[in-house]
């Protein structure tokens, strides 16, 4: 069984990273002892992201068929909570089959490195394929809206994360600092920390709110801080872990913390529309799955085309 490479940068800052959750998590809980200060929300946040980076890291660490089984499970929660909010058919419940379906062939096109057959599947077959079996159920009422919808849980929660399976299938002569495990943990690592730069900016500094329809909590502030966090970051990172230039480095910050910012706020439209608070409860003090990914339907499939773009990668099936 092939495994992923973990080069000695990769390592290190894994270790950064628990070491700055651990000294975070004990930080919390002095406070709570010695101020009686109610930080449970908190407590229960850190240690629900902690359980994250976990599951995250084993998935990585065994071999690519449990890490692509890991991304399948990821992205069929995130596809069973999207279509949980939405009032579905009767007479489409047989197309939610497969629309399932798709979740394992898609992340199985991307194993065995099929790139062409990624591009087109969910976009094009799924889409024809789930029109011609909703005609066949003769229904023509809320037709459009009802596959609209699915179109666009299929677009997000698989195909917007098959990209993740992309960075994992990178060549190791592409980024010899990091290689794939390096892009995968940059890209995660920045778009988590945009949206806790965002909103740490947002509530230090937010004064002028940007879309407060859309997210009456977002503010200019928090959104500008969370460019500029998010790309000095950047830079630190890129350095050890990609071989972005310092200009590079600092493009892909900006844009992702940009990006990152309108998926949050994409779902969080989707969820106001629909007069609902989180996606679901999964993970204690921070909604559902696609509550905290909601930002990656956005940055990943972004950082993955400007990263092929910079080093003109080739992926097919066969190399």
């Amino acid at each position: 069984m092939e495994h992923f490479i973990f080069t000695p940068n990769v390592k290190i800052a894994i270790f950064i990273l628990y070491s700055f959750i651990f000294i975070l998590m004990t930080i919390i809980k002095v406070i709570q002892i010695t101020t009686k200060k109610d930080l449970d929300n908190i407590w229960i946040r850190m240690k629900s992201f902690l359980l994250i980076c976990v599951f995250f890291t084993a998935a990585f660490c065994f071999n690519k068929i449990v890490a692509f089984i890991f991304l399948t499970l990821i992205s069929y929660l995130c596809l069973k909570e999207f279509l949980s909010l939405i009032p579905i058919r009767k007479t489409d419940r047989n197309v939610l089959l497969w629309a399932y379906w798709s979740i394992p062939i898609t992340f199985y096109i991307v194993y065995i490195q099929w790139l062409t057959l990624f591009y087109l599947f969910i976009p094009l077959y799924m889409f024809i394929l789930i029109s011609v079996r909703m005609v066949l159920a003769s229904n023509t009422d809320g037709f459009l809206k009802n596959l609209a919808v699915l179109q666009y849980g299929l677009m997000t929660t698989v195909y917007a994360l098959g990209y993740l399976g992309l960075l994992a299938i990178i060549p190791l002569q592409y980024n010899p600092k990091g290689g794939a495990i390096g892009l995968l943990f940059y890209i995660l690592v920045l778009t988590v920390s945009n949206d806790f730069m965002q909103m740490f900016c947002g509530k230090a500094f937010g004064k002028h709110k940007i879309i407060p329809k859309v997210s009456p909590n977002k503010t200019w502030e928090g959104f500008i801080g969370g460019i500029i966090g998010t790309t000095i970051l950047s830079v630190i990172m890129a350095h050890y872990l990609t071989p972005f230039t310092l200009s590079q480095s600092i493009f892909a910050g900006a844009v992702l913390a940009m990006f990152g910012f309108f998926g949050d706020v994409t779902m969080s439209a989707i969820k106001r529309d629909l007069g609902v608070k989180d996606t679901s409860s999964l993970i204690p003090g921070h909604g559902g799955i696609l509550d905290r990914l909601d930002s990656l339907l956005f940055t990943a499939p972004l950082f993955f085309h400007y990263f092929a773009f910079l080093n003109t990668i080739v992926i097919s099936r066969g190399n």
